[in-house]
């Protein structure tokens, strides 16, 4: 799932990290949390709280704990009025060491359910009242990209579905929409294969970080075959410049820089997202529209392949 649709978004957190929830939390609405795993990693925890105050310390609603150590699990408890309430602990870790991950947490009216990396974890049935949680903290050995919230009035349509696999399934890659890299990394130059290529309503999210003495980077999707370009991306982070164009023909079109601010900075997280509609492309960049660009070519299934390269470090590329 991507946090363009958040409507708050924290970045590059300093990890411990404690922070309001903007309107505190309601059925349906939806955090995400995208982040590494360090390769020393013993634990961290996730706590969604009433409050800030450690003294006396604040009740815990959620306290989310994957440990690595020993036998590796995930503890969930809740504390009240300074008190630890029953351990409930899965004997199941879906987080690597020396991995990223995506953790999702959907509230209910009467749980809260958890999926990390597109599959469901557990559910967690509330303990303290919900309209109480306001505060979101994580701290313990994580590394974090991007907090988002996700407001209820994005996630309604969704909470209709029925069970929640179903619902991350709409937000995730299934196998046979995945765009794959041919070399098995994130490695650059990145090139990836689209399988049946585009179509309208398709989704592509490129997740990483920016050199810290940038220049540019580049992203193509092309035709494998030929060599077409129906969208070059080219940020240029020295002179602040966004290039859009196409390479169709054996020459490149009429070059597209409008742009409302610059998004890159270097050494800075981002996460890009593509929307490929019937008439054009729309790309965001950290959750903000940033422009669009009218398809050049109108056979959508012959963009087939997807390439980066530059001065930027890949962390997570998906179609959905």
């Amino acid at each position: 799932m991507s946090v363009a649709n958040a409507k708050h978004t924290v970045l590059n957190p300093v990890i411990p990290y404690t922070g309001p929830i903007p309107g505190g939390l309601h059925p349906g609405e939806i955090i995400i949390v995208q982040g590494t795993v360090p390769p020393d990693a013993d634990r961290f925890q996730i706590d969604l709280s009433s409050g800030c105050s450690t003294k006396p310390r604040s009740d815990v609603a959620l306290h989310f704990s994957p440990r690595f150590k020993g036998s590796p699990c995930v503890v969930c408890n809740s504390l009240l009025q300074e008190s630890w309430g029953r351990e409930e602990t899965l004997h199941q870790l879906p987080y690597k060491r020396g991995a990223p991950f995506e953790t999702i947490i959907l509230v209910h009216e009467d749980a809260f359910k958890v999926a990390v990396n597109g599959a469901h974890l557990l559910e967690y049935k509330h303990r303290i009242p919900l309209n109480r949680v306001d505060t979101f903290s994580i701290c313990g050995k994580v590394r974090v990209n991007a907090i988002g919230y996700i407001p209820n009035s994005v996630s309604t349509c969704l909470s209709h579905i029925s069970g929640f696999l179903q619902l991350v399934s709409k937000c995730v890659f299934s196998p046979s929409q995945a765009i794959f890299s041919e070399s098995g990394d994130l490695s650059l130059p990145y090139k990836g294969s689209i399988l049946k290529g585009l179509s309208p309503g398709q989704h592509i999210t490129i997740k990483g970080q920016v050199s810290m003495y940038p220049h540019s980077f580049t992203v193509n999707l092309r035709n494998s075959r030929t060599e077409n370009i129906a969208l070059h991306l080219n940020p240029r982070m020295k002179s602040s410049v966004f290039i859009r164009n196409s390479y169709l023909g054996e020459s490149w079109g009429q070059e597209e820089r409008e742009l409302p601010f610059f998004p890159f900075s270097s050494g800075e997280y981002f996460e890009i997202l593509l929307l490929c509609q019937p008439h054009r492309f729309k790309l965001a960049v950290n959750g903000s529209h940033l422009f669009e660009f009218r398809h050049r070519v109108q056979d959508l299934s012959s963009i087939d392949q997807l390439e980066i390269m530059g001065d930027l470090e890949l962390t997570d590329v998906k179609l959905w």
